[in-house]
C-alpha cells in the first residue's frame, strides 16, 4: 500500500511532517512517496523544494522523493493539465513510471489549482486528503468541485491557527476538519531551523506579492513596506530582517534597501528558501509585522512572539472581486491582531465575535454555497453595521440591508425657481 503526498513549499512540507509525526497518516509501515513541485514563474532558475537546506530535516518521513517538474518537463506545473480523453492513459503511465502499485491515499495541498488540481484526475481510484497550512482554510471553497473529486475527499487536515474557529474550506461537501496538535508543528520547525545559520535582527517584516495579484500597484506595495520600516525605526529597531514572499521578485528588497539607507537602519534579507517560521525559531524578534500573512498568526500562536499588522484597511477596500479568497485571511488578521501606526505605537482592534464576523463575510462571498450562514450574516450586520468588512452594494443584493429609497428630483419649474 502506498500513500502519495504532494508539496510545493517548505511550509507545506513541514505541515506534512508534523501530521505524519502526530499519527494523522497511520503507522509507518506504509510506503510514502512525496511528489514535489516547483511553481515559480521560472522554476529552472530556482532551488527545488527537496534541495533546500531545511528539507534534509524532513526527508526521513518519506520513502521516496519524486519531482513533478521533471516528470512533465518542459511543461510548467501551474499550467499543464491533460485533456479529459488523455487522463486514463497518462494515469496508467504515471502509476507504472512511479511504481505506485495500489494507491492507498493521496494527500494534496489543494484541489483548486494545478498541479494539485490535476493529480486526482490521473489517479481516480483512491481517497483524497487535503491539508491546509494557512488562514485560507477558513475561507469558502473558491470554485465548485466536480463530484468525482469532492466525493473522494475524506478530511481536511489543518494547523490550528485560530483556536475555536472551525475551517470553512470544503465544508459544503461535508468534509470534516481535523486540527493537528499544537505542539507538532513547532517541533518540526525546530528540526528544520537547526539546518540554518543564525540570522541577525531585532524585528521582521513579512512581504507579500500584492502587486502581482493586482490588489495594489507596485508603488503602493513599495510604500507599504517602507511605512512598516519607518514605524519599526520609530520603535527603536535598528536591524530589520525582510522576508520576501516566495512568489515575489527582487524589486521589493531593492526598493526597501533604498528606504533603509535614508533611515540609517540596517536591512537584512532573510534569503531564499528560509521559511518565516525558521526566523521566528532562531531569531526570536521583538516584533513581526506584515499586512495579512499567515506567518503573523504562526508567530504568535506557535512561538509566542509579538506581532502587528499594517495596511489591512486598504486591502479590505481593494480586494476584488468580493469573493477573493484572501478576504477571510485579511479579515481575521485585521480583527484579531494589533495595528502598527507610523509613530511606532501599537493599538488593539475593537473586540469582535470572530466566528460571527468570518461567517458573515463568508456568506457574502459565497452565499449559494453556504445558505446556512445567512442568519449569522444578517444578525452580525444588524448589530455591527456594514462598515469595514462589507460592501453595501453586496449587502443590498443579498437582502441583508434595505436598498436606499431613490431621491426624487424637483421638476424643471421648481429647479428654475430654486436657482433664482
Amino acid at each position: 500500500m502506498t500513500q502519495l503526498f504532494h508539496a510545493s513549499r517548505l511550509f507545506g512540507a513541514m505541515t506534512l511532517a508534523a501530521a505524519i509525526d502526530a499519527g494523522a497518516f497511520g503507522p509507518a509501515d506504509r510506503r510514502r512517496m512525496l511528489l514535489v513541485t516547483n511553481n515559480a514563474d521560472i522554476p529552472e532558475i530556482t532551488v527545488p523544494l527537496d534541495e533546500t537546506p531545511g528539507f534534509a530535516a524532513l526527508r526521513d518521513r518519506f520513502d521516496e522523493i519524486r519531482s513533478w517538474n521533471e516528470i512533465i518537463a518542459p511543461l510548467h506545473p501551474s499550467e499543464w493539465k491533460p485533456r479529459a480523453v488523455e487522463g486514463p492513459m497518462i494515469g496508467r503511465l504515471l502509476q507504472s513510471h512511479l511504481g505506485l502499485g495500489e494507491l492507498d491515499e493521496m494527500v494534496l495541498e489543494s484541489v483548486i489549482v494545478p498541479p494539485a488540481r490535476v493529480l486526482p484526475g490521473l489517479f481516480k481510484d483512491c481517497p483524497l486528503t487535503i491539508y491546509s497550512d494557512g488562514l485560507m482554510a477558513h475561507a469558502p471553497t473558491r470554485d465548485v468541485l466536480p463530484g468525482e473529486i469532492s466525493d473522494r475527499i475524506t478530511r481536511l487536515i489543518h494547523l490550528d491557527l485560530v483556536p475555536g474557529l472551525t475551517p470553512l474550506l470544503l465544508s459544503e461537501y461535508g468534509v470534516p476538519a481535523e486540527a493537528l496538535p499544537a505542539e507538532a508543528f513547532p517541533r518540526v520547525v525546530g528540526q528544520v531551523a537547526a539546518r540554518f545559520g543564525d540570522q541577525p535582527g531585532d524585528a521582521v517584516i513579512l512581504g507579500q506579492y500584492l502587486a502581482s495579484l493586482g490588489i495594489l500597484t507596485d508603488e503602493e506595495e513599495t510604500r507599504l513596506y517602507g511605512d512598516m520600516l519607518r514605524a519599526l525605526v520609530a520603535r527603536g529597531n535598528r536591524r530589520v530582517v525582510f522576508k520576501a514572499h516566495p512568489a515575489a521578485g527582487p524589486r521589493q528588497l531593492r526598493a526597501l534597501r533604498r528606504t533603509a539607507a535614508g533611515l540609517d537602519v540596517e536591512l537584512v534579507s532573510a534569503g531564499d528558501g528560509v521559511p518565516a517560521e525558521v526566523l521566528f525559531a532562531r531569531l526570536r524578534p521583538a516584533l513581526v509585522v506584515s499586512c495579512f500573512s499567515t506567518a503573523l498568526v504562526t508567530a504568535r500562536r506557535f512561538f509566542g512572539l509579538p506581532v502587528a499588522t499594517m495596511g489591512t484597511e486598504l486591502l479590505l477596500e481593494r480586494l476584488a472581486p468580493y469573493e477573493n479568497s484572501n478576504r477571510i485571511p485579511v479579515t481575521i488578521v485585521d480583527a484579531c491582531l494589533p495595528r502598527l501606526a507610523m509613530d511606532g505605537s501599537l493599538s488593539d482592534p475593537p473586540p469582535v465575535d470572530l466566528a460571527a464576523l468570518t461567517g458573515a463575510v463568508a456568506y457574502c462571498m459565497q452565499s449559494e454555497a453556504h445558505p446556512e450562514l445567512r442568519e449569522t450574516a444578517a444578525e452580525y450586520v444588524k448589530v455591527n453595521g456594514p462598515a469595514r468588512y462589507f460592501k453595501k452594494r453586496r449587502l443590498t443584493a443579498l437582502g441583508l440591508i434595505e436598498e436606499p429609497a431613490p431621491q426624487q428630483r424637483p421638476d424643471s419649474r421648481l429647479r428654475r425657481l430654486l436657482s433664482r
